[in-house]
C-alpha cells in the first residue's frame, strides 16, 4: 500500500464509528487524488461526496475547492483529514462546513499538529525512513542542506508551505462547534518503513516521540426552540 492507502486504512474506523447511520449525507472535504474516505463511505452505504480540486474525475466526486463546491442543503457529517492545515483560510472553510451541517450534524477531523513535530520526533522519523520517498524525506534532506537548528529551519518550512499549527485549527474548531471528542495519536507511522500505528503508539507512550495526530468531534449546536 502506499503512505496514503495505509493512512487511510488506519484512521477509517475512528472516522466511522463518530457518524451517523447510513444512508447519511457525509461530505469528504479536502479528499485528494486517491479520493479519501469516499470508496469506504459508499461502500457503508453512505450518500457521500468528496471534495477537492484533485479528486478522481468520477462520481461521488466534485473537483473544486470547497469553497466554491455544489453543496446540499443539509449534511449529515463532514469529515475532514489532513486537508484543513492546508488551506489559504481554515476559518473561512471551517464556516462553510458548519453552514452546511444539520443542526446536530457531526465534523470528524484528523489532523497534523505539527508544532509538536519538535528536534526529537523529527530524527526518530528520519530514522525510520525506507527507500519511498516522500514528504519525510524531502524535509530531512532539505534540513540537512541548510545547516540551521531544527526550530529555525521548520518555522520557516512552515511558513514557507502555508501551513496552520493544530492549536490554531482546534481552536477555530471549539469555537464553532460542540466537542465531542479530542484526543491524539500517532501520525507518521504512514511514512515510515516497517513502522506500525502500535509501535509509533508505544514511542509516543516511552517519550521517543511526540503525538502528532489530533482527532477531533464535533456537532453543530441545535437552533433553539422558538
Amino acid at each position: 500500500m502506499t503512505p496514503a492507502e495505509r493512512w487511510l486504512s488506519a484512521t477509517w474506523p475512528l472516522v466511522q464509528q463518530r457518524l451517523p447511520a447510513p444512508p447519511a449525507t457525509v461530505l469528504d472535504v479536502g479528499c485528494g487524488s486517491l479520493g479519501g474516505f469516499i470508496p469506504m463511505l459508499v461502500e457503508a452505504g453512505y450518500d457521500a461526496v468528496g471534495i477537492d480540486p484533485t479528486a478522481p474525475d468520477a462520481p461521488h466526486y466534485q473537483q473544486v475547492e470547497f469553497e466554491h463546491a455544489d453543496l446540499p442543503a443539509e449534511v449529515d457529517a463532514m469529515v475532514a483529514s489532513t486537508s484543513l492545515h492546508h488551506v489559504a483560510n481554515p476559518a473561512l472553510v471551517i464556516d462553510g462546513m458548519v453552514a452546511a451541517l444539520a443542526p446536530g450534524g457531526i465534523v470528524v477531523v484528523v489532523e497534523w499538529a505539527s508544532e509538536r513535530f519538535d528536534e526529537q520526533t523529527a530524527r526518530w522519523c528520519f530514522g525510520h525512513l525506507g527507500d519511498e520517498e516522500g514528504w519525510l524525506h524531502e524535509l530531512r534532506d532539505e534540513w540537512r542542506a541548510s545547516a540551521l537548528e531544527w526550530p529555525t529551519y521548520f518555522d520557516g518550512w512552515l511558513e514557507r508551505e502555508g501551513l496552520h499549527s493544530g492549536a490554531r485549527l482546534v481552536r477555530l474548531l471549539e469555537e464553532r462547534l460542540e466537542r465531542q471528542l479530542l484526543a491524539e495519536g500517532p501520525y507518521y507511522f504512514a511514512d515510515l518503513a516497517d513502522v506500525t500505528e502500535a509501535e509509533e503508539q508505544a514511542a509516543i507512550g516511552t517519550g521517543q516521540v511526540q503525538a502528532g495526530r489530533i482527532d477531533y468531534v464535533g456537532t453543530r449546536p441545535r437552533r433553539a426552540h422558538a
